[in-house]
């Protein structure tokens, strides 16, 4: 939020002083006139809108430099997410003892190839990559390609997007509280 209203009073400042630099020489190119101010006060004013435009210049380039750190942190927690998505498919893989081909076939439906797609990749034929999938599927207990890809994003996420009810049949049901005066 404070970087939000600092953004809005740099864009405000330099909007007012612009408006004073441009309002100045349009003035002047049309001819017109206005009471005029001491030499002084025209001084002052246009120093601070110069030190305004400064002050948004610096306080943006503050901006933009904060941006591509957190641009560069994302790409670094990206990164290491990407790293721990591959890991944990490996695990998987390593778990159902998938065989080379099993293997191959599986990433390429989680990367959300067709079987024909799979095929023509693999050189092989349509049928084999149907049983090559099949059994991925029996190997992980899933009856499809969305359980299958449902694994690994479950996996992921966590308890963070599972139904409240899920999480509360695998809590242990609490002990109610005792009344007090009464015995146990």
């Amino acid at each position: 939020m404070k970087r939000r209203t600092l953004v809005i009073g740099i864009l405000f400042v330099q909007a007012i002083c612009a408006i004073f630099f441009v309002s100045d020489i349009a003035m002047t190119v049309i001819g017109v006139r206005l009471k005029p101010i001491s030499w002084q006060t025209r001084e002052f004013l246009e120093i601070g809108a110069s030190l305004g435009l400064v002050l948004g210049l610096v306080l943006g380039a503050m901006a933009l430099r904060q941006s591509f750190r957190r641009a560069d942190a994302l790409e670094d927690r990206l990164r290491i997410a990407s790293g721990a998505f591959h890991d944990l498919i490996e695990d998987r893989f390593a778990s159902w003892q998938l065989t080379t081909a099993e293997y191959d076939v599986a990433m390429f439906l989680l990367k959300g190839l067709s079987i024909q797609e799979i095929a023509a990749m693999r050189k092989t034929s349509e049928g084999t990559v149907k049983a090559q999938s099949n059994a991925i599927y029996r190997k992980a207990g899933v009856s499809g390609r969305p359980q299958l890809l449902s694994l690994f994003i479950d996996d992921l996420m966590g308890d963070e997007l599972r139904p409240n009810s899920e999480k509360a049949a695998e809590k242990p049901a609490e002990k109610p509280a005792e009344r007090p005066g009464r015995a146990a």
